[in-house]
């Protein structure tokens, strides 16, 4: 995209959002005692959210990529999926020191970013939410997680984990961009159609995924729920939110947490913002104009290293831990050992799919 269509767009955008900049929003149901925002968890969530970028696989299955260090050391990856019909890729694990089971949906690739982001701003309210009245969403969002190799192959990694760590395991979801969208539908799958309790969800520059009706429902069933956005983000602000049509704009679910860079004191500055969804003394309280804020939270990169055009990097030696379907899409499972006293008991078939 040239520069120049860019401007423009940026341009579009600040005029659409002179029309949302008031303060009215639909109050959404809350609880008596919301979760507790945790920064030290938040550190370590988006670092799991960094490493599902990373394109090879090997690196990433061993959980040895430059990306899988720090506050992650330790993490046991059970699947990964790489979706290579829609260009998704996630993994499921378990981080032992946080008794949790980590799901991890990767945003959309860099070199596509601009595309993306430009097309954030006519996306339509054009699905309704499976038997939830007045609940609509995007249908591009819903169908990346629902309707593809992806929730299938999650939910299956997330029934292994269980029958050898425990049905009390927690389970953690995160994503960033687009794959904060997906994190969304997944913590929520987990919660209506698993029966799942133990579920928190943490996004970072996760869009609007759906409206009001929606994202009340949302954080009634998916209260440990908190999006993480930084500073002038655009993608927050997308698609467009109308404060004088509250019923049929798109609307955010809370809890946000507004990462803001505060240049005199040389570091970000973390805000809890209200039980709305669109709390304007926010991210909303600003223009949301940055690409670079976008990929780059507490300082940890989240993108793509390189481009490639949706390809993987695979060793010969993980043939025998994967497994490809007729499209190429690819699913890589560890067996899972039984807690069982000493029995070491099968859970996969080496990825079938």
């Amino acid at each position: 995209m040239g520069q120049r269509r860019w401007v423009f767009l940026l341009a579009i955008f600040a005029f659409l959002l002179s029309f949302s900049s008031g303060t009215g929003v639909l109050k959404l149901k809350s609880d008596d005692s919301p979760p507790l925002y945790n920064h030290t968890l938040t550190m370590t969530l988006v670092e799991y959210a960094s490493a599902v970028y990373m394109s090879d696989l090997s690196e990433l299955f061993n959980w040895t990529c430059k990306r899988c260090n720090g506050f992650t050391k330790g993490f046991e990856v059970i699947e990964i999926i790489f979706d290579v019909e829609h260009c998704l890729q996630a993994y499921v694990g378990v981080a032992k020191d946080l008794n949790a089971i980590i799901i991890a949906f990767r945003g959309t690739q860099e070199h596509s970013i601009q595309n993306w982001v430009s097309d954030l701003f006519w996306k339509q309210l054009d699905l309704n939410y499976p038997d939830i009245s007045d609940a609509m969403v995007h249908h591009g969002f819903y169908s990346a997680y629902h309707n593809t190799t992806v929730r299938p192959a999650v939910l299956g990694a997330v029934q292994r984990a269980k029958k050898s760590y425990g049905p009390n395991i927690n389970i953690m979801v995160t994503g960033h961009s687009m794959g904060g969208a997906m994190a969304t539908f997944c913590g929520l799958d987990l919660v209506v159609n698993g029966g799942e309790e133990n579920v928190q969800v943490m996004t970072f520059g996760q869009p609007r995924v759906g409206n009001a009706a929606f994202a009340s429902y949302y954080s009634l069933l998916v209260p440990n729920t908190f999006r993480i956005t930084h500073d002038h983000d655009i993608v927050p602000h997308l698609p467009p939110y109308y404060n004088h049509f509250p019923q049929k704009t798109y609307h955010h679910f809370p809890t946000e947490v507004w990462l803001r860079d505060v240049s005199s004191l040389n570091h970000s500055v973390e805000k809890v913002c209200d039980n709305t969804g669109e709390d304007p003394t926010c991210s909303r309280s600003v223009k949301g104009n940055s690409i670079a804020d976008h990929l780059r939270y507490f300082g940890v990169e989240l993108h793509c290293e390189t481009w490639r055009q949706c390809s993987i990097v695979m060793s010969h030696e993980m043939d025998s831990f994967s497994k490809k379907d007729s499209k190429g899409n690819l699913i890589m499972s560890r067996t899972v050992p039984s807690t069982n006293g000493n029995k070491t008991e099968t859970l996969t078939k080496n990825g079938d799919l």
